[in-house]
């Protein structure tokens, strides 16, 4: 088993609380190491894991989970976890892992899913969309679709993710939120391959050869997927196919990093906005 083995790995540093009395990481710790990545692993799969299964009508429960040691790991190591579907049966999935400080393997494991009702928990088939994500992800395909059209073709997505994001998690006041602008501008929608959608953006002319990008949202369990920089690289697209020669934008503070390698840079000093601080960052197309 080698990192090149998965497509999917999850970083994780070693905290001092994880290691024993033999200064190495207690070996129950390394399969909530797994369970972290497999937690991500869905993430890369673009799949909001509680809300796909509640859709499914079904939930994954484990019914087996073997780990093999070949070395430790220490405290403030940092340790990169495998997940790979290895294998899906009518209502199983075996998933492989490892656990890897640089190229060394420390640990191996498999975790065995079953695919069952949550209540009465008897096994059911796997349903299909769920199994072609699985092998369609560990083929190299990709998990997200994006939509690029008018307010008409897209405003129900859109304004769903949108008020999620800024009206309920971020205490945005409503009015402050819609305005008149949606109606012209482009906008955005990152689907995953079972039809949900993940993240928004829309693109207006700010002024002539200068596109502004704004309302940029992404479903909190979907953040660090890259769902939102399909969502940028989209509108980008769509501001070069228009002519534009620059494209500006608010960043959040928050977010100012993931514009950062985005390839914008900031102008002008920090300011705020809806009661949240900002910076104009801009970038060349």
């Amino acid at each position: 088993m080698t990192r090149s083995d998965f497509r999917f790995l999850e970083r994780l540093r070693v905290r001092w609380a994880e290691v024993d009395m033999q200064k190495i990481v207690f070996n129950g710790h390394y399969l909530m190491y797994i369970d972290t990545a497999v937690a991500g692993y869905w993430r890369a799969l673009a799949l909001p894991y509680e809300e796909v299964m509640h859709r499914l009508g079904g939930d994954l429960f484990v019914r087996k989970s073997t780990l093999e040691y070949f070395a430790a790991a220490a405290y403030d190591d940092v340790l990169d976890i495998g997940v790979r579907c290895e294998r899906i049966g009518t209502s199983s999935m075996l998933f492989a892992t490892g656990v890897f400080r640089g190229e060394e393997l420390l640990v191996s494991g498999e975790l065995v899913y079953v695919y069952a009702d949550p209540v009465a928990r008897a096994p059911q088939p796997v349903p299909p969309d769920l199994r072609s994500t699985l092998l369609g992800f560990e083929a190299g395909e990709a998990m997200v679709e994006v939509r690029v059209g008018s307010w008409e073709e897209l405003g129900h997505d859109a304004g769903a993710i949108r008020a999620e994001v800024f009206i309920e998690e971020q205490k945005i006041p409503a009015e402050m939120e819609w305005d008149t602008a949606d109606s012209g501008c482009v906008h955005a929608v990152a689907y995953n391959r079972l039809g949900m959608p993940l993240a928004t953006g829309r693109m207006l002319e700010h002024v002539p050869g200068v596109a502004k990008i704004g309302r940029m949202a992404v479903r909190r369990q979907l953040r660090g997927s890259h769902v939102g920089r399909a969502v940028l690289d989209a509108l980008m697209q769509a501001a070069r196919d228009r002519g534009e020669q620059e494209v500006i934008l608010h960043a959040q503070m928050s977010a100012e990093p993931f514009y950062r390698r985005a390839g914008f840079h900031q102008r002008g000093p920090e300011f705020e906005e809806a009661g949240i601080a900002h910076v104009e960052m801009v970038r060349n197309l």
